[in-house]
């Protein structure tokens, strides 16, 4: 019997009623393979976390959009590989269109382009919104597209720069997370933050890792800082 396909992609082979693990690089030993013995370790969910997901955006859920400045955002590709990407912005920059629907803009980057091919491919996408200061965060799960409606991304306009396409994305889920880890990660508490000075510049990791011969180290520092400044413009 082959793989199944699921909505979260491609799993593994199975072994009567469990999963068969697929082989990690690290010999580990005792691995959890099915949902009853998951279930024996985390239990039943309080029946609060349970009903507090919604279908579509709240006035609470509003609120925090409003005043939330930095998303992740999680896709996936056709075969099931996943990747995370980073969005910011000011305040409010994901716009809710009415209460099933999101609209991000897509500004600058560095053109790998991994998160709009993977929406491409998969339209199922999650998101993890948080305030700064604020250990509650806000996740949203639905199906997301590629959209160039100029009305919307002429609202998207900052300092003259309108975006080239935004990501649509339909609310099938969305609900506010506890702040346990945030609060156990002191994220906020800038006493607990490390010096900067601890790790090197990007500039220096990028010329440890990829080794180019046709630029210094002083040009791609030149490099970051000039992208660094200048955030809405494409090159």
């Amino acid at each position: 019997m082959g793989p199944r396909h699921t909505r979260r992609g491609l799993t593994d082979r199975r072994q009567g009623d469990e999963l068969a693990p697929r082989p990690l690089a690290y010999p580990f030993s005792d691995f959890v393979t099915s949902a009853a013995a998951l279930h024996q370790l985390v239990r039943e969910p309080w029946q609060l976390n349970v009903r507090r997901q919604l279908p579509a955006l709240d006035a609470h859920g509003r609120a925090f959009l409003a005043r939330c400045p930095f998303l992740l955002l999680g896709t996936a590709d056709a075969a099931g590989t996943c990747d995370v990407s980073p969005r910011g912005d000011a305040p409010g920059f994901v716009t809710p269109l009415d209460d099933k629907t999101l609209l991000i803009p897509e500004r600058p980057g560095n053109r790998r382009a991994d998160t709009l091919r993977n929406i491409l491919d998969n339209p199922h996408v999650g998101l993890l919104c948080l305030i700064p200061g604020v250990d509650e965060t806000f996740r949203v799960n639905g199906r997301a597209a590629l959209v160039r409606d100029a009305a919307l991304l002429e609202r998207a306009v900052v300092h003259g720069h309108r975006p080239v396409l935004a990501i649509a994305i339909e609310v099938e889920e969305c609900f506010l997370h506890c702040g346990r880890s945030l609060k156990r990660a002191h994220l906020w508490d800038t006493a607990s933050w490390p010096r900067r000075a601890e790790l090197p510049s990007l500039a220096q990791m990028l010329m440890d890792q990829v080794q180019p011969r046709d630029v210094t180290l002083e040009e791609l520092e030149h490099d970051v800082a000039e992208a660094y400044t200048h955030l809405y413009e494409r090159e």
